[in-house]
């Protein structure tokens, strides 16, 4: 059931403090065990303002350390790449009216998933812009195959969706053959290949952070800007060309941001499954159809399934770690089975 605008902003508001909750007791949980008192002490001394009333004397200079410096980049890159992968699910529902899309429908995973298993193999030990080779690769592998897909699926100025959607298939199982023909013959790689493409946030820092988080923050923005368009297109092709949408245009220009967002998301933190299916449907049962209020719901909600998700993948089997790839195909799945049942019972 929809609720009204004011209902719908509040409720923003709200997932907004359950995230700000998660933050501090996902920052209190790990090897190191912290109070959530104490944790949430130190993370208030550094935001501006509210530093002043924290005496940063009393604080483990330790404990300070472990949290500023191994916990919040992994939270936050967390949190960013789990609203990329939310909002990137929404876009490609819309543009496809599709429930089952996701920001690998078209072949985003796998070409990061071959862009990440050359930088692992052949170029591990280059950085540029203290990114590796495997995620600057894996943003490459994603984008170009986005790309190849696009045109293949492209007829004159128009997109076949079903095309684009077989393209994606085709390309995707064409790329797995090669990850696997190259992996036989790099079997001492395959360790940390198989958990790169598992999904992991292992690899953390505040410098992925502050390169990535821009990025994803700028298109997101730009995004927005189509939601009202998104919705018309989310009726029908020809209603919202009635209503003087350019359909092609704006489905052309919400794909690339759509694959530039999960592309950007994925060369960091691997392939992490479900979070663009799975958190538009939950925030549509919730606050309607409107892609207005459910573009920035599903945003909130798909950092606070990441970090959840993140969270116990770290914490489960200490001091051994979990890809998170795995924490979320076990929510994913029985999800996403749920959504096949509904749509066998609406057919017959």
């Amino acid at each position: 059931m929809q609720i009204r605008r004011a209902s719908k902003t509040k409720y923003i508001i709200l997932l907004v403090i359950i995230l700000l909750i998660f933050i501090v007791v996902a920052a209190s949980v790990g090897s190191a065990k912290l109070s959530v008192k104490e944790t949430g002490l130190i993370i208030a001394s550094f935001i501006p303002g509210i530093n002043y009333f924290i005496d940063s004397g009393s604080l483990n200079p330790q404990s300070v350390k472990i949290i500023s410096e191994i916990r919040l980049p992994r939270i936050f890159l967390a949190i960013f790449v789990g609203i990329a992968l939310a909002c990137a699910g929404v876009i490609y529902q819309g543009i496809f009216r599709n429930p089952m899309a996701d920001p690998y429908i078209i072949g985003v995973s796998a070409g990061a998933s071959l862009g990440a298993t050359i930088g692992l193999m052949l170029v591990s030990g280059i950085r540029l812009l203290n990114l590796s080779m495997a995620s600057l690769l894996a943003f490459a592998g994603a984008i170009g195959v986005t790309f190849l897909v696009y045109n293949i699926s492209r007829i004159r100025s128009r997109i076949s969706v079903v095309t684009l959607l077989l393209a994606g298939v085709a390309i995707s199982a064409l790329i797995n053959s090669i990850n696997s023909f190259i992996l036989i013959f790099r079997s001492q790689d395959l360790a940390k290949v198989i958990f790169w493409l598992m999904g992991g946030l292992t690899a953390a820092s505040w410098q992925q952070f502050f390169i990535v988080a821009p990025i994803i923050v700028v298109l997101l923005i730009v995004s927005s800007f189509f939601m009202n368009d998104l919705n018309l297109i989310s009726l029908s092709d020809e209603r919202a060309s009635q209503l003087g949408v350019d359909t092609e245009k704006v489905k052309k220009i919400l794909l690339v941001l759509a694959s530039l967002i999960a592309a950007a998301a994925v060369s960091v933190s691997g392939i992490i499954g479900f979070v663009g299916l799975i958190t538009p449907h939950i925030m549509r049962l919730i606050s309607g159809p409107d892609h207005k209020s459910l573009f920035p719901a599903s945003a909130v909600m798909g950092g606070i399934i990441l970090l959840f998700s993140d969270t116990i993948a770290r914490t489960l089997l200490e001091p051994r770690e979990i890809p998170v790839g795995i924490i979320t195909s076990i929510i994913g799945v029985p999800f996403f089975i749920y959504l096949l049942l509904r749509s066998k019972k609406e057919v017959f």
